[in-house]
């Protein structure tokens, strides 16, 4: 038996782009509450939606482990959750009937629950976690198991008696990140994750977090768990843990989760010191700003493992990045590129496309500055207004009832853009055809110069090139069509 059983509302077989990705991560942050239910005392167990089939598995798990209350615990270190999809949303509130349905008080905590506390708690759920969730979790633990009323735990809302939506004081977030235990990555079937991996690219990927939040003020980026806090955690902390996952777990590959890493002064020089002192670094892919790297820090996110640093581009035009308030440069993406790459890291791009006063100039330059820099790889969305945001505040009267994308794919715009969704889909096409062209071709070039090493994927290659030409071709001309353009 259990005293908790934790899940999370993320099913990675509801987003069809994503489930044919098949590079599953399994839900850090559900780990650390589970880990932090253990060390006050409480017995967790885990249903890990991110491989399930469906939702009634949430049932066949109740069952199973006859918990005295049941936590929907989204990741909030997973961008997915964060998006709050309107997919996962309709799991969340069926997972919450099968918890009612088996007579098991239901808590859910995560970014949609914190923005829309009245929809979960309406559908039945016993309280809402407001933002971080580890203490407030383990406080409703102990006055569940109990049965001590709830009103009064700092950083929930709840159902009075009157049916009225209330929320108690506001929780303080935690304050020292290294207090924490590691995340509970005992309850996950660690091996069904690595098959999976090993079966697509050949190595296995965990995931590890070295901060939360994120205090820049891009108006498009919603923060409805940690607001403007920074919090990091010391390098010794994280050596630490990385030491423990590869003695443990033995990952071939870090995904470190943080939406800003190394943000810190010093903080990449001081990681790189330690984990260099430990043997030969474990390779890790990471998210930064473009003007944080320097020489000095790209050398050390080098000598410290790093292989690939994904950057929020977002867009090759000044005047969108300004009306976005990204804080950034276009030349700053140009700059960061260039030293990554010469320290030997690849670059990956998030580009945005649709945000408010974009026009087909600004998507050419944002077009240039991806052929111009070549990234190894790309992101490619449409501006997505999520509450909280000063962005979704300026369209929010534009809005109609659909106002959540209903998985990853869904790049509908919901509120009145320069131009059609359909524009933007045929964006999204092509720059996907003609970054795989450019890959393609460059792979080709170096075939020519050493042909002897010719091999059957050189065929696919050559195939694929063809076809991302034709492909780029057609969707090019058809957004211009769409357009009204000459093409």
């Amino acid at each position: 038996m259990a005293d908790v059983l934790l899940g999370q509302a993320y099913y990675l077989r509801f987003d069809p782009k994503l489930w044919e990705a098949q590079q599953p991560y399994a839900p850090l942050g559900t780990l650390y509450a589970a880990s932090y239910l253990r060390e006050r005392g409480h017995t967790p167990a885990l249903f890990d939606a991110m491989l399930a089939d469906s939702v009634a598995e949430w049932s066949e798990a109740i069952a199973r482990t006859k918990p005295r209350f049941t936590a929907i615990y989204e990741d909030s270190f997973n961008y997915l959750s964060k998006m709050c999809l309107l997919r996962m949303r309709q799991a969340a509130l069926e997972m919450i009937d099968r918890s009612r349905q088996a007579g098991v008080p239901i808590v859910v905590s995560g970014s949609d629950a914190t923005d829309h506390p009245e929809i979960y708690l309406r559908r039945g759920a016993t309280a809402v976690i407001l933002g971080e969730g580890e203490i407030t979790l383990a406080d409703l633990a102990d006055r569940l198991h109990d049965g001590q009323p709830i009103d009064d735990v700092p950083g929930i809302a709840y159902l009075d008696d009157a049916c009225g939506v209330r929320r108690s004081a506001a929780r303080s977030f935690i304050k020292s990140l290294d207090e924490l235990p590691f995340p509970a990555w005992d309850l996950v079937d660690i091996d069904r994750y690595r098959r999976i991996w090993h079966a697509r690219r050949g190595f296995y990927s965990m995931n590890l977090a070295t901060t939360r939040g994120c205090p820049y003020h891009c108006n498009w980026c919603a923060k409805p768990i940690y607001g403007q806090r920074y919090a990091v955690r010391s390098t010794q902390a994280v050596a630490d843990e990385i030491a423990w996952l590869r003695q443990n777990f033995a990952p071939d590959h870090l995904w470190i989760v943080d939406d800003v890493f190394g943000l810190k002064p010093g903080w990449v020089e001081e990681f790189a010191a330690i984990v260099g002192g430990q043997g030969q670094p474990l390779p890790f892919r990471c998210l930064m700003r473009a003007d944080q790297v320097t020489t000095g820090i790209a050398r050390a996110l080098a000598a410290s493992g790093c292989t690939m640093l994904w950057m929020g581009a977002e867009s090759g035009s000044q005047k969108v990045l300004d009306a976005m308030e990204k804080g950034l440069r276009v030349d700053d993406i140009r700059v960061a590129s260039r030293l990554l790459k010469a320290a030997g890291i690849e670059v990956g791009f998030f580009l945005q496309f649709g945000y408010p006063g974009e026009t087909w100039d600004d998507i050419e330059a944002t077009l240039q500055l991806t052929r111009e820099l070549e990234p190894s790889d790309i992101g490619v969305s449409v501006s997505y207004p999520l509450p909280g945001t000063r962005f979704y505040e300026r369209v929010q009267q534009e809005l109609g009832p659909k106002q959540n994308w209903i998985d990853s794919n869904d790049l509908s715009t919901m509120y009145k853009a320069k131009y059609a969704p359909e524009v933007y889909r045929g964006v999204h096409g092509l720059v996907h055809h003609e970054f795989r062209a450019r890959k393609s071709a460059h792979a080709l070039a170096d075939l020519l110069d050493s042909p002897w090493r010719a091999r059957p994927r050189h065929l696919r290659r050559v195939a694929s090139w063809i076809y991302n030409r034709a492909a780029l071709a057609v969707k090019r001309r058809r957004v211009l069509n769409l357009l009204g353009e000459p093409s």
